[in-house]
């Protein structure tokens, strides 16, 4: 895994990969650099197998204050009007992903949220399996603040996790949620007192899935996907399907004789595999 990373610091221990936001002096908002080295770590980590979960957190007073005002600048490709909305298109996809490789990779992420989550940050903590955060914490859909519709992910998960009268409030007006409603609403699991506590805390939850089957793991996150995405008969086919070619009896005999013994399971990491996500993208 590459050490030049100008926007994050990764940190990789007892199977638990910390990433965190390190621009902390300037709101660590998303300039171009940020929508290449994301995803590009995210796939490292996932196809080296030895992260069994991910932590993403941040530096200084907020998470994250959303996409910089450079990814709108730049020099403007010049053409056809057809081919200009085409290229448009491609990058908006291109952005999207940036965030869906959170939501694809094999390990869960964990999203530890401090101050404001604005923006371009609330599409990022979206594609999060849980997300946990400061008492001083607030979550604004901004996109609807500067003229425009969010287009990168908040708009299709959001209504997912928490009531879509709330979601279509948030998006209409821009308001800032504050923590405490946040998690009165389903968005977090979890509110902490301060920075340090969260991290403590949301390290410890992490710490705890590590110690999990990593295959389990894998399996409990595709399937939770998937049924979000599709009917109840269509997912538990799925979920056959999966079981008859991923479940493993040793895994389970360990878990245990690991009960019965009064310790952590050992389990083996998944296996690496070379190129992107195990999706193949």
């Amino acid at each position: 895994m590459s050490d030049s990373y100008t926007c994050f610091d990764v940190k990789l221990d007892g199977g638990v990969a910390t990433v965190t936001l390190s621009r902390g002096e300037k709101l660590n908002t998303m300039v171009p650099a940020f929508w290449d080295e994301l995803p590009a770590l995210v796939r490292d980590l996932d196809a080296s197998g030895e992260a069994r979960v991910v932590v993403l957190a941040s530096t200084g007073r907020h998470f994250c204050a959303g996409m910089d005002l450079s990814v709108f600048g730049g020099t403007r490709p010049e053409g056809e009007t057809g081919r200009l909305r085409a290229n448009l298109r491609a990058n908006v996809l291109h952005l999207q992903e940036t965030f869906s490789v959170l939501e694809k990779a094999r390990m869960p992420v964990l999203a530890a949220v401090q101050g404001g989550c604005i923006g371009g940050a609330v599409d990022m903590i979206t594609a999060c399996d849980m997300r946990y955060a400061t008492e001083d914490a607030f979550f604004c859909v901004q996109e609807i603040n500067i003229g425009m519709t969010a287009d990168v992910g908040t708009l299709q998960r959001l209504p997912r996790l928490i009531p879509e009268g709330v979601c279509r409030e948030l998006a209409y007006t821009g308001r800032r949620m504050p923590a405490a409603e946040a998690k009165a609403v389903g968005l977090v699991n979890e509110v902490y007192d301060d920075h340090e506590a969260l991290l403590d805390g949301v390290h410890e939850v992490a710490r705890t899935i590590a110690s999990r089957s990593p295959l389990a793991i894998y399996g409990s996150k595709k399937m939770i996907t998937y049924a979000r995405d599709h009917s109840t008969a269509d997912s538990l086919d799925h979920m056959a399907t999966w079981q008859a070619g991923m479940f493993q009896p040793a895994d389970m005999a360990e878990a245990f004789a690991a009960q019965a013994e009064g310790r952590e399971g050992d389990f083996d990491d998944l296996l690496p595999f070379r190129g992107g996500l195990a999706d193949g993208v």
